[in-house]
């Protein structure tokens, strides 16, 4: 049997991409949603770091490779569809969202706005150095 054929098992969407879901290991706090392709979820499983698609610059990005803040992988979930995939991860500096913040989940509706319920943990023009 080849090496990969778990990554057949997938669901792949039309463009070859998965959702992936980032949870933390420790407070169980979803920390983002992004992208896979086949190339980006081997490289995961292979450094145990994640690496996603960037659908906008449209490469591969190994999250934290310009800000340090990476995730270190401790469990893969593949859903019941096989289209949605759960990353439990250590999220290193406390930081997933570029904006700074721990999650990228901070914008709460309340009523008929939405209000961020999250502060800035550290300014992103100091993590990204622009």
């Amino acid at each position: 049997m080849p090496p990969d054929i778990w990554l057949s098992r997938i669901n792949w969407s039309e463009d070859g991409l998965i959702p992936v879901i980032a949870q933390e290991v420790e407070s169980g706090t979803v920390l983002m949603v992004a992208w896979m392709n086949r190339e980006a979820l081997k490289l995961t499983v292979e450094k145990g770091e994640a690496v996603y698609w960037s659908r906008s610059r449209k490469k591969l990005w190994h999250k934290g490779e310009e800000s340090g803040h990476i995730q270190k992988i401790k469990d893969i979930f593949l859903d019941c569809d096989e289209d949605v995939l759960l990353l439990i991860v250590e999220q290193i500096g406390g930081i997933a969202c570029h904006t700074g913040r721990h999650s990228c989940f901070f914008q709460k509706l309340e009523g008929n706005s939405w209000i961020s319920n999250a502060l800035v943990i550290k300014d992103p023009d100091k993590i990204y150095n622009k």
